[in-house]
Protein backbone atom coordinates (compact mmCIF):
# COMPACT_ATOMS: atom_id res chain seq x y z
CA UNK A 1 0.00 0.00 0.00
CA UNK A 2 1.16 3.44 -0.86
CA UNK A 3 2.42 5.43 2.60
CA UNK A 4 0.14 8.39 3.24
CA UNK A 5 1.65 11.93 2.94
CA UNK A 6 0.95 14.47 4.76
CA UNK A 7 0.64 17.93 2.80
CA UNK A 8 0.97 20.70 5.09
CA UNK A 9 -0.20 24.59 4.26
CA UNK A 10 0.16 27.18 6.89
CA UNK A 11 -2.57 29.97 6.16
CA UNK A 12 -2.57 33.76 7.04
CA UNK A 13 -5.02 35.72 5.23
CA UNK A 14 -5.24 33.80 1.87
CA UNK A 15 -8.66 34.00 1.11
CA UNK A 16 -8.08 35.13 -2.46
CA UNK A 17 -5.81 31.96 -3.00
CA UNK A 18 -6.30 29.00 -0.34
CA UNK A 19 -8.84 27.76 -2.07
CA UNK A 20 -6.88 27.54 -5.26
CA UNK A 21 -4.16 25.30 -3.56
CA UNK A 22 -6.08 23.48 -2.07
CA UNK A 23 -7.48 22.17 -5.31
CA UNK A 24 -3.93 21.48 -6.97
CA UNK A 25 -3.24 19.32 -3.78
CA UNK A 26 -6.61 17.28 -4.87
CA UNK A 27 -5.80 16.90 -7.99
CA UNK A 28 -2.50 15.38 -7.01
CA UNK A 29 -1.76 12.00 -9.31
CA UNK A 30 -1.00 10.40 -6.13
CA UNK A 31 -4.40 9.49 -3.54
CA UNK A 32 -3.25 8.66 -0.28
CA UNK A 33 -3.00 11.77 1.09
CA UNK A 34 -4.17 14.36 4.09
CA UNK A 35 -4.23 17.98 4.49
CA UNK A 36 -3.24 19.90 7.24
CA UNK A 37 -4.23 23.13 7.22
CA UNK A 38 -3.53 25.90 9.81
CA UNK A 39 -4.94 29.21 10.32
CA UNK A 40 -2.45 31.62 11.98
CA UNK A 41 -4.70 33.83 13.15
CA UNK A 42 -6.51 34.91 9.91
CA UNK A 43 -8.63 38.20 9.91
CA UNK A 44 -10.30 37.49 6.45
CA UNK A 45 -12.44 34.63 5.68
CA UNK A 46 -9.52 32.18 4.92
CA UNK A 47 -10.99 29.91 8.05
CA UNK A 48 -14.85 30.05 6.07
CA UNK A 49 -13.49 28.84 2.83
CA UNK A 50 -11.18 26.32 4.74
CA UNK A 51 -14.29 24.92 6.94
CA UNK A 52 -16.21 24.20 3.38
CA UNK A 53 -13.23 21.57 2.07
CA UNK A 54 -13.21 20.16 5.54
CA UNK A 55 -17.08 19.57 5.07
CA UNK A 56 -16.40 17.49 1.97
CA UNK A 57 -13.49 16.35 2.52
CA UNK A 58 -13.02 13.57 5.27
CA UNK A 59 -9.18 13.90 4.23
CA UNK A 60 -8.79 17.98 5.16
CA UNK A 61 -8.56 18.64 8.87
CA UNK A 62 -7.74 22.66 9.74
CA UNK A 63 -6.34 23.82 13.11
CA UNK A 64 -6.32 27.41 14.08
CA UNK A 65 -3.83 29.50 16.34
CA UNK A 66 -3.69 32.53 16.86
CA UNK A 67 -0.90 34.67 14.92
CA UNK A 68 2.44 33.15 15.83
CA UNK A 69 4.33 32.71 12.28
CA UNK A 70 4.56 30.21 9.60
CA UNK A 71 7.32 28.23 12.12
CA UNK A 72 4.87 27.70 14.69
CA UNK A 73 1.91 26.83 12.34
CA UNK A 74 3.89 24.37 10.46
CA UNK A 75 5.27 22.68 13.73
CA UNK A 76 1.78 22.14 14.90
CA UNK A 77 0.54 20.61 11.75
CA UNK A 78 3.00 17.99 11.34
CA UNK A 79 2.67 16.78 14.74
CA UNK A 80 -0.95 16.43 13.72
CA UNK A 81 0.22 14.42 10.58
CA UNK A 82 0.15 11.07 10.75
CA UNK A 83 1.84 10.95 7.52
CA UNK A 84 5.19 8.99 6.75
CA UNK A 85 5.88 11.93 4.62
CA UNK A 86 5.64 15.81 4.62
CA UNK A 87 5.26 17.90 1.87
CA UNK A 88 4.54 21.74 2.92
CA UNK A 89 2.87 23.68 1.07
CA UNK A 90 2.16 27.44 1.30
CA UNK A 91 -0.93 28.63 0.83
CA UNK A 92 -0.93 30.74 -2.19
CA UNK A 93 1.35 28.12 -3.99
CA UNK A 94 0.89 25.55 -6.47
CA UNK A 95 2.20 21.68 -6.68
CA UNK A 96 1.96 19.93 -10.25
CA UNK A 97 -0.16 16.57 -10.81
CA UNK A 98 2.72 14.09 -10.71
CA UNK A 99 4.97 15.85 -7.96
CA UNK A 100 4.34 13.92 -4.97
CA UNK A 101 3.83 10.30 -6.87
CA UNK A 102 7.11 10.87 -8.08
CA UNK A 103 9.11 11.90 -5.05
CA UNK A 104 7.63 9.24 -2.71
CA UNK A 105 9.53 6.44 -5.28
CA UNK A 106 12.13 8.09 -4.62
CA UNK A 107 12.41 8.43 -0.56
CA UNK A 108 10.72 4.81 -0.74
CA UNK A 109 13.37 3.22 -2.73
CA UNK A 110 16.51 4.92 -1.41
CA UNK A 111 16.36 5.80 2.87
CA UNK A 112 20.03 7.55 2.08
CA UNK A 113 17.55 10.12 0.72
CA UNK A 114 16.49 12.71 2.95
CA UNK A 115 14.94 15.57 0.90
CA UNK A 116 13.42 15.25 -2.65
CA UNK A 117 12.52 18.35 -4.68
CA UNK A 118 11.39 19.24 -8.31
CA UNK A 119 12.13 22.08 -10.66
CA UNK A 120 10.13 25.25 -9.72
CA UNK A 121 8.20 28.01 -11.35
CA UNK A 122 7.82 31.68 -10.86
CA UNK A 123 3.69 32.97 -11.32
CA UNK A 124 1.33 35.37 -10.17
CA UNK A 125 3.61 38.81 -10.43
CA UNK A 126 6.74 36.82 -12.16
CA UNK A 127 7.17 34.40 -14.27
CA UNK A 128 9.81 32.13 -15.42
CA UNK A 129 11.73 29.10 -14.20
CA UNK A 130 13.36 29.10 -10.57
CA UNK A 131 17.11 28.81 -11.13
CA UNK A 132 18.54 26.94 -8.37
CA UNK A 133 21.94 25.31 -8.21
CA UNK A 134 22.56 22.00 -7.89
CA UNK A 135 22.47 20.72 -3.66
CA UNK A 136 26.27 21.33 -1.97
CA UNK A 137 26.30 21.37 1.60
CA UNK A 138 29.22 23.74 1.67
CA UNK A 139 26.61 25.99 -0.62
CA UNK A 140 23.95 25.70 1.63
CA UNK A 141 26.00 27.23 3.99
CA UNK A 142 25.51 30.66 2.55
CA UNK A 143 22.36 30.58 0.58
CA UNK A 144 18.62 28.79 0.82
CA UNK A 145 18.78 25.78 -1.84
CA UNK A 146 16.01 24.34 -1.69
CA UNK A 147 11.91 25.19 -1.88
CA UNK A 148 9.54 25.02 1.11
CA UNK A 149 7.79 22.56 -1.25
CA UNK A 150 9.85 19.23 -0.85
CA UNK A 151 9.22 16.02 0.83
CA UNK A 152 11.01 14.29 3.44
CA UNK A 153 10.18 12.32 6.79
CA UNK A 154 8.31 12.84 9.39
CA UNK A 155 10.65 11.34 11.47
CA UNK A 156 13.47 13.55 10.59
CA UNK A 157 11.22 16.81 11.20
CA UNK A 158 10.90 14.65 14.69
CA UNK A 159 15.04 14.39 15.06
CA UNK A 160 15.76 18.01 14.49
CA UNK A 161 13.44 19.60 16.63
CA UNK A 162 11.22 20.81 13.50
CA UNK A 163 11.16 24.36 12.37
CA UNK A 164 12.87 27.01 14.62
CA UNK A 165 10.56 29.37 16.05
CA UNK A 166 12.12 32.67 16.49
CA UNK A 167 12.34 33.16 12.83
CA UNK A 168 9.98 35.05 10.88
CA UNK A 169 11.81 34.90 7.26
CA UNK A 170 14.22 31.77 5.55
CA UNK A 171 12.50 29.15 8.18
CA UNK A 172 13.07 26.64 5.55
CA UNK A 173 16.80 27.65 5.32
CA UNK A 174 17.10 26.67 8.97
CA UNK A 175 15.32 23.78 8.84
CA UNK A 176 17.44 22.41 5.44
CA UNK A 177 20.83 23.29 6.99
CA UNK A 178 19.22 21.38 10.25
CA UNK A 179 18.32 18.40 8.96
CA UNK A 180 21.49 17.87 5.63
CA UNK A 181 24.65 19.06 8.10
CA UNK A 182 25.54 15.65 9.32
CA UNK A 183 24.43 13.77 6.19
CA UNK A 184 22.08 13.00 3.72
CA UNK A 185 21.60 12.96 0.13
CA UNK A 186 19.17 14.98 -1.62
CA UNK A 187 17.52 14.51 -4.96
CA UNK A 188 15.81 17.23 -7.66
CA UNK A 189 13.55 15.45 -9.90
CA UNK A 190 13.93 16.60 -13.64
CA UNK A 191 9.68 17.51 -13.80
CA UNK A 192 8.22 21.01 -12.72
CA UNK A 193 7.28 20.41 -9.10
CA UNK A 194 5.42 23.43 -8.09
CA UNK A 195 4.85 26.98 -8.85
CA UNK A 196 6.17 29.77 -6.42
CA UNK A 197 3.40 32.53 -6.34
CA UNK A 198 5.16 36.27 -6.49
CA UNK A 199 3.20 38.88 -4.93
CA UNK A 200 4.21 42.35 -3.75
CA UNK A 201 2.85 41.62 -0.34
CA UNK A 202 4.61 38.12 -0.36
CA UNK A 203 6.31 36.83 3.20
CA UNK A 204 9.55 36.62 1.18
CA UNK A 205 9.73 40.23 0.23
CA UNK A 206 9.15 41.47 3.74
CA UNK A 207 11.23 39.67 5.46
CA UNK A 208 14.26 41.31 3.33
CA UNK A 209 15.08 43.47 6.17
CA UNK A 210 15.81 40.95 8.47
CA UNK A 211 18.98 39.45 6.98
CA UNK A 212 21.10 40.48 9.97
CA UNK A 213 18.29 38.69 12.49
CA UNK A 214 18.62 36.02 10.66
CA UNK A 215 22.15 35.44 10.33
CA UNK A 216 22.24 35.74 13.78
CA UNK A 217 20.05 33.26 14.73
CA UNK A 218 21.48 30.88 11.81
CA UNK A 219 25.08 31.39 13.79
CA UNK A 220 23.92 30.78 16.89
CA UNK A 221 22.08 27.72 16.08
CA UNK A 222 24.51 26.26 13.56
CA UNK A 223 28.03 27.59 15.12
CA UNK A 224 29.90 24.27 14.21
CA UNK A 225 28.39 23.68 11.18
CA UNK A 226 29.48 27.24 9.98
CA UNK A 227 32.92 26.77 11.53
CA UNK A 228 33.33 23.54 9.59
CA UNK A 229 31.87 25.03 6.13
CA UNK A 230 32.97 28.73 6.25
CA UNK A 231 35.99 28.73 9.05
CA UNK A 232 33.69 31.47 10.93
CA UNK A 233 30.53 32.45 11.20
CA UNK A 234 28.24 33.50 8.16
CA UNK A 235 28.55 37.23 7.63
CA UNK A 236 26.35 39.88 6.26
CA UNK A 237 27.88 39.45 3.27
CA UNK A 238 26.93 35.94 2.60
CA UNK A 239 28.69 34.93 -0.41
CA UNK A 240 32.22 36.44 1.09
CA UNK A 241 31.93 34.87 4.07
CA UNK A 242 34.58 32.37 3.76
CA UNK A 243 37.42 34.31 2.56
CA UNK A 244 36.52 36.94 4.87
CA UNK A 245 36.95 34.38 7.79
CA UNK A 246 39.96 33.50 6.52
CA UNK A 247 41.59 36.24 6.52
CA UNK A 248 40.81 37.45 9.27
CA UNK A 249 42.01 33.73 10.71
CA UNK A 250 45.20 34.66 8.67
CA UNK A 251 45.49 37.90 11.28
CA UNK A 252 45.02 36.38 14.06
CA UNK A 253 41.51 38.48 14.15
CA UNK A 254 39.05 35.84 14.20
CA UNK A 255 36.86 35.51 17.43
Amino acid sequence: MNPLVSVIIPCYNSQEYVAQTIDWVLASSYKNIEIIIIDDGSTDQSVQIVDKYVESHKNIAVYIQKNQGVSVARNLGISKAKGVYIMPVDSDDMICETYIEEAVKVLESNPEVKVVTAEGEFFGNKSGRIILPDFDLNLLARKNLLSVCALYRKSDWERIGGYCPKLFGREDWDFWISMLKDGGEVVKLPILGYKYRIRTNSKRIRTRRLKQEINDILNSRHADFYKKVLGGPLRYQRTWSKPYNQLLSFFGLLK
